[in-house]
């Protein structure tokens, strides 16, 4: 077998990160050897693999879907956005410069089409099936011509390709027929059919539609996905929870101990990798916000500053909107504040940025002994160590280089007091150490609470891609899907002509 699908969507966040992960969790528990695949992914939220190439993190988690090792292959385009006007450039996992949109769209994108074709072809070459993951809409026809993630790939490769549609935003069958209308004749040509998202109801109210759909286009609907809260596990295209009481905290399991520990993360510009709260989010007891006012740090049992791609940017944000000087009271008073990264730099003494903002020497917060020189390559590493007893794993993904001068030290960086800071992304998913440094805070905080004995964030996980698969074997027509998968790309489908009448 030697097969191949293009998941695409007619919109952004249409669900094409996890059903292509909820397909590849389906074929991996049938004995199909499946690697994901996105050509060119825009996202903050990276993540670095074993031989130190950076990635989206959403393909990571589609490779953890698979039972695979993430590689460079799977996401060969990283686009790291530095503003509204321009991106890092990652090439098979390694920066190769800032880019403007008109710079990449203009030709630079096209020129990599053979580049993404070959990751392709070398994972089709070693797994039975690649399922792949478009971008936005393939029906972007402004792009077309550079499109080197969607119709660009399917024509490309030869792939089939099915069109994701999400119900619960309204307008799904008008997204669909005008989606494959405004396709070319040769792109049209390789859309199979559709799948439905986030269906609320009978699903035999939706079949009269689903019929009508098929006799305007010739295409089939391989399934219908019902609503389902809480799928959204890595997301790539931006913070999907609200700065004002999150979904987290609803979903809060009730606390081992007597008491609640509350966490504010900082919403700073440009946040990556803001997953790194996600193994706090799960545990019982733990509550989670993000916030952009000082006053919402007043109830916090800790402060984290995250990740940002804008380190100076982002020092500036806190001070404009007061939270430097809160954050700086809290520190004082041995309340504790945890920097990650971009965070863990803006807590140091002083900044000297040459290469990201490009501002020269800049104060930074001065609560850590730590002094920061931005370095024109870029640290990608997958460091272990140990920390509080425990043993620990992380990613770390930075230009800034870090001189520890003083304090006590945590992982790569330091403590001082009650304030912490490390470059290491992904060190809270480490049980043990998590739990370590909850009793930390907790204690600091006066708080009554206890971190859950059992919690294993490496199982929740599994879970969670376990239940995609579920969503996708009992909801879709696996067997049609299968054939799909199989055949490769379907031909001879009607031509739509665009505004084709019903």
């Amino acid at each position: 077998m030697n097969g191949g699908l293009l998941v695409a969507g007619t919109t952004s966040d249409a669900g094409k990160s996890v059903v292509t992960a909820g397909i590849c969790r389906w074929l991996a528990r049938q004995g199909v050897k499946v690697a994901p695949f996105k050509a060119q992914n825009m996202s903050l939220n990276s993540f670095v693999t074993r031989e130190g190439a950076e990635i989206g993190r959403a393909q990571a988690m589609q490779a953890q879907a698979c039972r695979v090792e993430p590689t460079a292959h799977m996401n060969p385009v990283l686009l790291k956005p530095g503003g509204e006007r321009s991106s890092q450039v990652v090439l098979l996992g390694r920066p190769v410069g800032e880019m403007s949109a008109r710079g990449y769209h203009g030709g630079r994108q096209e020129r990599l089409l053979g580049t993404v074709l070959d990751s392709l072809a070398e994972l089709r070459a070693t797994y039975d099936a690649v399922i792949c993951e478009g971008a936005g809409s393939p029906a972007e026809i402004n792009l077309r011509r550079t499109d080197i993630v969607n119709m660009g790939i399917a024509r490309g490769a030869g792939l089939p390709v099915l069109v994701v549609g999400d119900i619960d935003r309204g307008g799904v069958f008008a997204s669909f027929f005008g989606t494959v209308a405004l396709l070319a004749p040769e792109d049209q040509a390789l859309v199979a059919g559709f799948l439905v998202n986030k269906f609320r109801g009978d699903v035999s109210l939706l079949e009269p539609g689903l019929d009508m759909l098929h006799g305007l286009t010739g295409r089939r609907t391989y399934g219908v996905l019902p609503f389902r809260h809480g799928l959204g596990i890595d997301e790539e295209d931006g913070l999907r929870v609200s700065l004002r009481g999150t979904v987290r905290e609803s979903a809060v399991a009730p606390p081992v101990g007597e008491d609640v520990l509350r966490i504010a993360v900082c919403a700073v510009p440009l946040m990556s990798n803001f997953t790194d709260v996600d193994a706090l989010a799960a545990e019982p007891g733990v509550v989670v916000r993000f916030v952009d006012r000082p006053e919402e740090l007043s109830d916090a049992d800790l402060v984290i500053v995250p990740g940002t791609r804008g380190t100076v940017r982002a020092l500036e944000w806190l001070r404009e909107r007061g939270l430097a000087d809160a954050i700086v009271r809290r520190a004082a008073e041995e309340r504790p504040v945890l920097g990650i990264c971009g965070g863990f730099q803006l807590l140091g003494e002083h900044i000297e940025d040459e290469v990201e903002s490009r501002a020269g020497q800049v104060d930074g917060l001065g609560l850590l002994p730590v002094r920061v020189r931005f370095a024109r390559e870029k640290t990608l590493t997958r460091p272990v160590g140990e920390a509080l007893g425990e043993r620990v794993e992380g990613y770390e993904i930075h230009h800034g280089v870090a001189e520890v001068v003083a304090g006590e030290p945590f992982l790569d960086g330091c403590r001082v007091g009650q304030t912490w800071g490390t470059h290491w992304h992904g060190s809270l998913e480490s049980d043990g150490f998590r739990r370590a440094f909850l009793r930390e805070v907790a204690a600091a905080a006066g708080r009554r609470f206890v971190p859950a004995p059992d919690t294993s964030f490496a199982a929740l996980r599994e879970e969670q891609l376990d239940r995609l698969g579920d969503l996708i074997e009992h909801h879709a027509d696996t067997d049609a899907l299968w054939r799909l998968i199989e055949s490769g790309a379907p031909q001879g489908l009607p031509f739509i002509p665009p505004g084709a009448p019903a």
